[in-house]
């Protein structure tokens, strides 16, 4: 039940505060977007950001202030955008909107999107997927894994590619790109045909631009006080 969403008109006098909790190179990029600012204060986290009214807040840490972040979200009635994969909200009740974005690039959730309707299709076909990332990427490769369940497939078949040499001379990165990229491709084959279906993202401003209007459509709905996936943003068209 999604209940009934109110626009959430903000004005030069209402404008919101938007914490940025992290210290890695999304979060230093966030606070460094002009557009993730208009029309709002954006800030680095700290608990001595607390307002007299609600605020939107970005996670984009480690996890080490996730229960800070929450107890502050629960108190302040705020909204909390969560960019981790994951993270323990995601099986939380909470008293507070919030929502779940493990990738903020929007073309690319769009196509996850698709897959996950359509995926179905290409039962008892050969199917692979791969993904690569830069070589000092240690986290799960959420969009890969959600891609490959999309398709049918278990998380420990996605082929990952660390290796910059490899990503070099086998997947065309370009070498200035190799400290920060996201490569994702798709193979679907029957013997006598087959779909490639392959993704690039290079540099980090498809990410922030996405948080700008993920955050731009918190602000903008009256959401209820549970967990959304990112997924529900995108059906309604408010991204």
């Amino acid at each position: 039940m999604l209940g009934i969403f109110k626009p959430w008109h903000l004005n030069e006098r209402s404008k919101m505060q938007v914490l940025i909790v992290g210290s890695g190179k999304l979060a230093t990029e966030l606070l460094d977007k002009p557009s993730l600012g208009a029309p709002h204060f954006v800030r680095r986290w700290s608990r001595a950001s607390i307002t007299e009214g609600p605020s939107v807040v970005v996670h984009a840490g480690s996890g080490r202030e996730l229960d800070e972040v929450i107890a502050y979200c629960r108190e302040t009635n705020s909204a909390l955008i969560e960019l981790a994969t994951g993270s323990k909200l995601e099986i939380a009740s909470p008293a507070f909107p919030v929502v779940l974005c493990p990738n903020t690039n929007i073309l690319m959730l769009k196509f996850m999107n698709m897959l996950a309707r359509s995926g179905k299709l290409f039962k008892g076909y050969h199917i692979e997927v791969t993904e690569s990332h830069q070589a000092e990427k240690r986290s799960a490769p959420g969009t890969a894994i959600a891609i490959a369940q999309s398709l049918g497939l278990a998380a420990n078949e996605v082929v990952s590619v660390r290796d910059p040499e490899e990503q070099l001379m086998a997947l065309g990165i370009p070498p200035e790109h190799l400290s920060r990229h996201a490569m994702h491709g798709i193979l679907i084959e029957d013997g006598a045909c087959r779909i490639l279906l392959e993704s690039r993202v290079y540099g980090a401003s498809p990410y922030a631009d996405g948080v700008a209007k993920i955050v731009s459509a918190v602000a903008s709905y009256q959401l209820e006080n549970r967990v959304y996936a990112i997924d529900e943003f995108i059906e309604h068209g408010w991204v």
